[in-house]
């Protein structure tokens, strides 16, 4: 399954990185990237629960095929922790699959592997 993903301060490009490599990743980086599979979106949230402009755009032309979103951030700054993933999910009407904190820890990307497998499983 394709893992499309932005990452500002490097956290989600860490994450990413300890990915299986049967899982083909594509980085978001100006958000005109146009995709035609089946995709799980990977976000960070900017400013106070903002969607980053990038991530918006890529999501205008290519919600058709993401099939869920997970969201990375940081639990202080509250109500806005992973804000992109739920504004995303309430815009386009695809699920939130998971959030983590930061980089992750090696639970969160087992359970985003399984996450995204059971999702490939249906597909």
């Amino acid at each position: 399954m394709l893992v499309v993903y932005a990452s500002k301060t490097g956290n989600i490009g860490r994450f990413v990185k300890k990915l299986p490599d049967t899982m083909t990743t594509l980085q978001i980086k100006t958000g005109e990237e146009k995709i035609d599979e089946p995709c799980v979106l990977l976000t960070y949230t900017t400013g106070i629960g903002e969607t980053p402009k990038e991530v918006a755009a890529f999501c205008a032309q290519n919600h058709q095929h993401i099939v869920g979103v997970v969201g990375s951030g940081n639990r202080n700054w509250g109500d806005a922790y992973c804000k992109a993933a739920e504004s995303l999910s309430a815009e386009y009407g695809f699920p939130v699959l998971y959030k983590f904190e930061l980089s992750g820890r090696i639970n969160d990307l087992d359970a985003f592997i399984s996450v995204v497998d059971e999702i490939a499983d249906t597909i």
